[in-house]
This record gives C-alpha cells, sequence and structure tokens, in this order.
C-alpha cells in the first residue's frame, strides 16, 4: 500500500494551476493517497470541473505568521524536543544573510505549522514549485526527517537565485520540471547523482473533445464577420499582453477582428487603459477569469490564439504555457513567441507561427497573415493538433510521475529525462474520465473545494 504524500502549493485551488489539479486527480486516480497543504487560501470565485472531482482533503497554513501567532507558538512548543528543529534552523540561519526578507521569516514558520500539524502516516512530502513552497517543504523536512520531491515549473526556476536552487536540488531526493529550458538550467546547478527529470504536463485528451467543426472561411474582409482572436492567460508582464494590443493597432482599419481576452491579473485595468488610447475598445472584450467549461467554448468558437510571451524585467517567464496545449488541442493555430518552452511545442510555420517577443510589428504581421488566409489557419491548426494527440497525451507524463513517487524510475535514461515527446506512454489506461465532471456543467463556489473534509 503506498504511503501518503503531502502536496504542498502556493495556493489551491487556482483557475491559473490547472495543470497542478489535473496532476493531482491522474495521481489520485492511480492510487496514491495524497493530502494537500496551501500556503495561501483560494482568491478565485470559481473552480474548474478538475477541482471538484479531487478527493483529497485540503488544509492551509498561515499565510501571515501575525496573523496566527499563537498556532506558529504552538506548533513550535509542539517541536522543541525534536532534533530536526535545530537543524532547520541552523539552514534557516545560513539563507538568512542571502534573503534577509519577511517571506524568509515567514517560511520558516510555516514550516514548523506544517511539521507539527502533519499527520504520522503522512511521511513524504512534495512542493509544487521551488521558489517558496519549497522554501517551506525544505524546512518541514529537516524538523521531521521525512523526505521531499520538487516540481518546478517557470518564474520559480527563473527568479530563484543560483545558491537557493541549488541548495534544495541538493537536499531534494528528485526534481521535476516541465520543460527543457528549465531542465538546462537546473541540471547545471544539480549536484552530481540528483538527476532533473524532464516530464511535460500532458492534456487529458478526451475531455477535450470532440472537435468542433471547420471553423470556416472569415478573412477580415467581412465587418459582418469579424475573425475571432483569443488570448487565454493572466494580465501579468510576462504575457506580454500590452506587445499584443500594440500589434492589433498597427492592422489595417479595414480588416475585421473582435479580440477577447479570458484571465485575472494585475494589469486588467492598465491593458484597459492602453486599448482606450488605441482606439481598440470596440473590438476587445475582457471576460476576466473562468472556469474551463467558457474556456474551451471560447477555443472552439475562436479562429486564431495568440500568446506573445515575453522574459520579465525579474527574469520571469513562462515554461510551456498549458494554454498553447489546449488551443492548439482544438486544432486552434496558434501565435507565440520563442521564450522558455514555446518551441518544445510550436514549430514555426509547421503547427503554428513564432515571433520575435517585445515587437508589435512583426506580431501584427503574424496576425494578418492568418486573418487574410483561412487555409494557412487550417493547415497549421490541424498540424497542431495531431502533434498534441501524438505527443502531450497525459497518460505519459501521470506514468512518468508514478514512477518517480512509487521510488521505480527504471524506465528513465542515465540523464533522468522522461520520454521525449512522441514516444509511448509507460503505461496506458491511467486516467478515469468517469470520475469527472462533464465540461458543460456550471461551476461552483470555491467554499465546495476549500472546505472539504
Amino acid at each position: 500500500m503506498r504511503e501518503p504524500i503531502a502536496f504542498v502549493l502556493k495556493g489551491y485551488p487556482r483557475l491559473s494551476e490547472t495543470f497542478i489539479a489535473e496532476e493531482i486527480l491522474g495521481l489520485e486516480q492511480a492510487g496514491f493517497d495524497l493530502r494537500i497543504v496551501a500556503l495561501r487560501r483560494p482568491t478565485d470565485t470559481k473552480l474548474h470541473p478538475v477541482h471538484r472531482a479531487i478527493v483529497a482533503p485540503v488544509s492551509y497554513l498561515p499565510e501571515y505568521l501575525h496573523q496566527e501567532p499563537l498556532r506558529v507558538l504552538k506548533a513550535w512548543w509542539s517541536l522543541r524536543q525534536r532534533p530536526g528543529l535545530a537543524e532547520a534552523w541552523r539552514q534557516f540561519r545560513a539563507d538568512l544573510p542571502r534573503d534577509i526578507s519577511r517571506n524568509r521569516f515567514r517560511r520558516i514558520g510555516q514550516a514548523m505549522v506544517l511539521a507539527a500539524d502533519l499527520p504520522p502516516d503522512v511521511t513524504r512530502l512534495h512542493a509544487h514549485f521551488i521558489h517558496t513552497p519549497a522554501s517551506v517543504v525544505d524546512y518541514a523536512s529537516l524538523i521531521l526527517g521525512r523526505p521531499w520531491t520538487c516540481s518546478a515549473h517557470a518564474k520559480d526556476i527563473w527568479t530563484s537565485p543560483d545558491w537557493e536552487l541549488a541548495g534544495k536540488l541538493r537536499r531534494a531526493i528528485w526534481t521535476v520540471t516541465c520543460t527543457r529550458a528549465g531542465l538546462n538550467r537546473l541540471q547545471s546547478l544539480s549536484p552530481v547523482g540528483k538527476a532533473v527529470h524532464l516530464v511535460y504536463h500532458g492534456l487529458k485528451l478526451d475531455r477535450f473533445r470532440p472537435l468542433a467543426p471547420f471553423r470556416g472561411q472569415r478573412d477580415g474582409l467581412d465587418q459582418a464577420q469579424p475573425v475571432r482572436l483569443l488570448s487565454v492567460g493572466r494580465a501579468v508582464e510576462k504575457k506580454g499582453f500590452d506587445t499584443l494590443l500594440d500589434a492589433l493597432a498597427l492592422l489595417p482599419r479595414d480588416c475585421a477582428w473582435a479580440w477577447t481576452h479570458i484571465g485575472g491579473g494585475p494589469l486588467l485595468p492598465a491593458l484597459k487603459q492602453q486599448a482606450e488610447r488605441l482606439g481598440l475598445s470596440a473590438r476587445l472584450s475582457f471576460l476576466g477569469a473562468q472556469d474551463q467549461t467558457v474556456v474551451l467554448e471560447r477555443y472552439r468558437a475562436s479562429d486564431l490564439f495568440i500568446l506573445p510571451c515575453r522574459v520579465a524585467q525579474d527574469g520571469d517567464r513562462d515554461g510551456l504555457p498549458n494554454v498553447l496545449v489546449e488551443a492548439q488541442s482544438q486544432s486552434l493555430v496558434c501565435i507565440s513567441t520563442d521564450v522558455g518552452g514555446v518551441a518544445e511545442l510550436i514549430e514555426h510555420d509547421r503547427n503554428g507561427l513564432l515571433v520575435p517577443p517585445d515587437q508589435p510589428e512583426a506580431l501584427a504581421d503574424a496576425i494578418h497573415r492568418l486573418i487574410r488566409d483561412p487555409s494557412i489557419r487550417r493547415r497549421l491548426g490541424d498540424a497542431g493538433g495531431r502533434r498534441v494527440a501524438a505527443d502531450f497525451d497525459a497518460r505519459t507524463s501521470l506514468s512518468a510521475l508514478a514512477a518517480l513517487f512509487d521510488g521505480s524510475a527504471a524506465d528513465t535514461d542515465a540523464t533522468g529525462l522522461a520520454p521525449e515527446p512522441g514516444m509511448q506512454p509507460w503505461s496506458d489506461g491511467m486516467i478515469d474520465e468517469t470520475r469527472l465532471p462533464p465540461m458543460n456543467e456550471t461551476a461552483s463556489t470555491v467554499s465546495r473545494a476549500a472546505s472539504r473534509p
């Protein structure tokens, strides 16, 4: 019988982290006993269907120590005789001079609460993201003397300092990441004997079927039938939506198009103001955060998906955005940039278009080309659908993760890599779609998932 594993996340549930929820559900269906622990309570007001299918109990650590000081004090008191607590404090004192921040103190406090509250049958810890969740898990692991593992993704890899990544990679039993670009950075910092595994986020393709019928011949010449452009993603710097608005403003005035954005994010007000300045507001729709049912409907109703990723000023960047995989699963042609792991999915002019980041002129040219030529949209979109079906099936990624958690990852090669895209999954039939609510089911409130015992 498998031992329970605590999955420590920054926040749960989150609309923008569907890939984590899909992974948790897939591992549950593979027979793993998971317990979800989040550093933050949910802020989204909706849920994806996958969140309602997850049965793992959810608990929350103090988001800010001053909000629950007695809980932190009780945790310290219950742990004070454990030798591991002194070891964790030694590590904290070594880390602090290189990161003198309230965040650092918060993580050791959260780690003590995690260690004190963790049921004794939970003997393994797993952190999703190698920055703050991994810091909490790292300290808790030292306190409890229990092993920990880690999934690293994008921002956490590119905005964490080398010294911190190197230390965590050394102390974790194993680490996985979801792009080759991230793999290369982590491998350069990982000590000998600690492999970093490449495991792409797969898509549960059955949930995205049946495909929409052919989208038609809209070509931007009929103002009554505008070409439907779509972007999905949080309004943050690394998504490049300000560049997209500049590009849309460069399109010929007689070109018929309409753009829809789905997602929350702090830069939404600035994007709306930019749209007003550029005279674009009448052609734009900002729908805010939506559940996956609405997102899927928009994929199927749209003609062109655009995500002009960039490297943010603080070094943050996307890995391989899951919305690109989702869009391509619907044979929806995508335009993006060669940033992070995007080129691991999209090959220019074969199954999509890639343009340089932060170049609105090049982006406008690519958009205009696809608006005017439905046949190219269909050719590239169909190729994208075939690529996702062949190389990004969730069964492969879940099989790889299950092998790692079972300590039996014998199918990885000497470098610790998961199979390359296009290789067969290590096992079939892992996904049980019957536990998923139908995609057209109305989303419920977050409180249902957050309050589940």
